[in-house]
């Protein structure tokens, strides 16, 4: 009941005047019905009535059946309002509770620790997040609102059906507890299918990803991978569908069971009323209001049981929303930070010994390293040694199993993270290449101490042969957009490190792309900037 009380929350939350108005509509249009079903029954014994005392030929009729003509009409007019009023609204909500959730989601992706995204289970939790993210709680909202509409609706129903026999509703009631049931079982049974499944869920989209995905497009080719992973993702599909559909098929017997239950229930009903109506117990107005009225309340009863069964699907199916929201990082900021210093002098890791989560050896085993202002510190090796570590280790991307690093001789997690990364400029080996224009890779946030206009002209020396320059749209996923080559990316990403002005650059890799006039021109500037810097250069050689 907890995480249902917390997306009802979340919906109020995200848009409180849509909230209470679907509240508003809903109870109207919950009773509206009633009033008309009574209206009706008020007009066919004030239309019996004429036809006895009036010839049929005549068009005259009291002037208190065309008031109550009238009034259904109103009533009916009055009803389809307020369900267009409220669709808009439904509307409102529903896009306003989009974004609010997708930038809950954003939010604690971005605040999550980068050790989350090393184990599978973390993978699972994130995909089931986003498959219900966007419409769980406002079902949760609807649900409710089912459940309260209905309660008003089953109490005028009742108030009507009890002029004929507690039997009726004795009988409407009992009709569909079979079908409560089956839909608890339903609900309970997706639930358990999607969850069980969610890995293979992922490997279709993964399987997806790579046959349409443009970064993997010339390898497909090149190898011809497309008839392979087509195969991978039809067969994961085959396996899906295989095991959804005989669950579907096993409910699809308990719904059909359950429609002969209310089909003999209403026989009965009817049957009960006919002999009342034909020894004058009740009138012909009163048949047709009665007959209306346990035909709608069992709908009713249908939208009550749909209402608490949905509840029930929703409280399992939202709890995987709540389930990634309430994940917490552990890398945090000190209750009480110290302020990064002025000037620093240098970089040491010491006694360092580190391993990524789930892995069962040490990536760092007593890992030293000393890196001071003024000097070029290199770290070479070979692959799988550990280097680009340091670089994460450097961000606080990760803490240290053992030993610290110090700046100035001040470890990094008594530094604010903010504050941290703001003195730290960074080239990862897998840097990313922003579909932005060419000033906005430089600089992403639009906070820098060096323009684009100031790095060193041999960096980018390409640029001015662009169409628009720095305003360039770069990337092939939008219009208008021009394509680089890698080394030219990299260029990029080496720019935006050193755009930071901040006293601690790290480079991992950063030549990996660059032709040899390139390098040299790299070379020099990191010569023209070491006198100022704390530079760690990461190399294969």
């Amino acid at each position: 009941m907890k995480n249902l009380w917390r997306a009802l929350m979340m919906v109020r939350q995200c848009s409180p005047r849509s909230f209470w108005l679907r509240v508003f509509y809903v109870a109207v249009e919950s009773l509206l019905p009633l009033l008309n079903l009574y209206i009706l029954k008020l007009l066919i014994d004030s239309v019996t009535a004429t036809t006895t005392h009036y010839p049929l030929s005549t068009t005259h009729y009291p002037l208190s059946t065309t008031h109550l003509l009238l009034a259904m009409c109103a009533v009916f007019l009055l009803n389809r309002v307020v369900q267009a009023l409220n669709g808009i609204n439904n509307d409102i909500l529903g896009q306003r509770l989009i974004d609010h959730v997708s930038d809950l989601i954003q939010r604690q992706s971005a605040r999550l620790d980068m050790q989350y995204y090393d184990t599978p289970a973390y993978h699972d939790t994130f995909h089931r997040a986003q498959q219900e993210a966007n419409f769980r709680p406002l079902q949760v909202l609807s649900n409710f609102m089912a459940l309260g509409g209905s309660l008003l609706s089953i109490a005028g129903v009742v108030a009507m059906l009890v002029s004929a026999s507690w039997w009726v509703i004795v009988v409407m009631i009992a009709a569909v507890l079979p079908g409560f049931a089956v839909r608890l079982y339903k609900a309970r049974s997706i639930y358990r299918f999607r969850r069980s499944n969610t890995q293979l869920y992922r490997r279709t989209s993964y399987y997806g990803a790579l046959l349409t995905g443009r970064d993997y497009a010339k390898e497909l080719r090149a190898f011809g991978l497309a008839a392979l992973f087509r195969g991978r993702f039809v067969e994961a599909r085959r396996m899906l569908v295989g095991r959804l559909l005989s669950i579907s098929r096993r409910l699809g017997m308990l719904d059909v069971l359950c429609a002969v239950v209310e089909a003999a229930a209403m026989f009965a009903i009817v049957w009960l009323l006919l002999r009342q109506t034909l020894a004058a117990a009740i009138t012909v107005g009163t048949f047709v209001m009665l007959f209306e009225a346990f035909r709608r309340g069992q709908g009713y009863l249908s939208s009550l049981v749909a209402g608490v069964a949905g509840l029930y699907d929703n409280r399992l199916f939202v709890g995987n929303l709540f389930e990634f929201l309430d994940l917490r990082p552990s890398i945090l900021p000190p209750a009480q930070p110290v302020p990064f210093p002025e000037g620093v002098q240098q970089v040491e890791f010491r006694d360092i010994t580190f391993r990524y989560p789930d892995m069962q050896r040490d990536v760092l085993q007593h890992f030293n390293l000393t890196a001071r202002r003024g000097e070029i510190t290199r770290i070479d090796g070979r692959n799988g040694f550990g280097k680009s570590t340091v670089v994460k280790l450097m961000l606080r991307l990760y803490d240290p199993g053992e030993g610290q690093v110090l700046v100035d001789g001040t470890d990094l997690r008594r530094f604010d993270l903010r504050d941290l990364r703001s003195h730290l400029g960074v080239l990862f080996q897998d840097f990313v290449r922003y579909n932005l224009t060419v000033r906005e890779n430089i600089v992403p946030n639009g906070e820098q101490h060096s323009t684009p206009n100031t790095q060193p002209s041999t960096l980018l020396d390409f640029v001015d042969r662009l169409p628009q320059g720095l305003q360039t749209q770069l990337g092939r996923l939008f219009d208008g957009g021009s394509e680089l080559s890698m080394g030219q990316w990299q260029r990029l990403a080496i720019a935006r490190a050193v755009a930071s002005d901040a006293p601690i650059l790290l480079f991992d890799e950063p030549t990996a792309w660059l032709d040899h006039t390139a390098r040299q021109h790299f070379d020099n500037l990191l010569h023209s900037l070491a006198p100022d810097k704390i530079i760690i250069l990461i190399t294969h050689s």
